[in-house]
């Protein structure tokens, strides 16, 4: 038996923390994808396989409008703060203010951010760089990729000097390689609330119930907190 969910690249170090777990105490696999959020709607609405779906509470909320997500399922995981990543070992900006926010994003050979179209954190940090003014002067800097998990990943890997990133704390945390600075300023902080809903095609739906409230329960509340939620 498997359980097959689609979800934000966020809420991946809390599947995985409690993958194994729950797989010896159940007998039920746990099959994940993850990505941008935008992505794992689209890929439900195309009729992909799917058990449960971990997006924002706002997505969540229009799946279960749609028929595609049963309604009173869903669960909060927790908040999850969009910030600011370096390479591991090199040195941290400052970033707590607009203004030292738009500094060190000048001053960086390169920035590494998930898909500013699809995902909650790159669509955030895209009207970020509007706000700021900056969007035009860093657009031939930007590295994008599917979701921020990669973002970070390749960033990691990437020997050259001055880099900076931003996307989801988790994203960040799970990503060997990588220090999380700070979340961004106040004034364009996003807290994203990943909500879990289970799909009206589930063919497993009691692991799916038991799976959920391990994900919104007291078996994952400290890998959660670790990995970078907030509740």
């Amino acid at each position: 038996m498997t359980l097959k969910i689609l979800s934000g690249g966020a809420a991946a170090s809390a599947v995985k923390g409690i993958e194994a777990r729950f797989e010896q105490e159940t007998g039920c696999a746990i099959d994940g994808t993850f990505s941008a959020v935008g992505e794992m709607r689209d890929q439900l609405l195309a009729g992909v396989p799917c058990d449960m779906v971990i997006l924002t509470q706002s997505l969540v909320a229009q799946l279960i409008a749609s028929g595609h997500v049963q309604a009173g399922s869903a669960r909060s995981l927790g908040l999850v703060y969009t910030s600011i990543a370096v390479r591991q070992g090199t040195q941290h900006p400052v970033v707590d203010t607009p203004v030292a926010l738009a500094a060190a994003l000048r001053q960086a050979s390169a920035i590494y951010c998930p898909d500013t179209v699809k995902s909650t954190a790159g669509l955030h940090f895209m009207r970020v760089l509007n706000e700021l003014g900056l969007a035009d002067e860093v657009r031939a800097r930007l590295r994008e990729f599917p979701n921020g998990a990669t973002a970070m990943k390749a960033m990691a890997q990437c020997t050259e000097p001055g880099l900076i990133g931003c996307t989801q704390a988790t994203e960040i945390n799970y990503t060997p390689g990588v220090d999380l600075v700070a979340n961004l300023p106040e004034k364009f902080a996003l807290a994203t609330d990943y909500t879990l809903g289970i799909c009206s095609q589930t063919q497993q739906p009691d692991f799916a119930r038991q799976l959920a409230s391990w994900l919104t329960g007291s078996q994952s509340e400290a890998i959660r907190r670790q990995g970078g939620f907030a509740f």
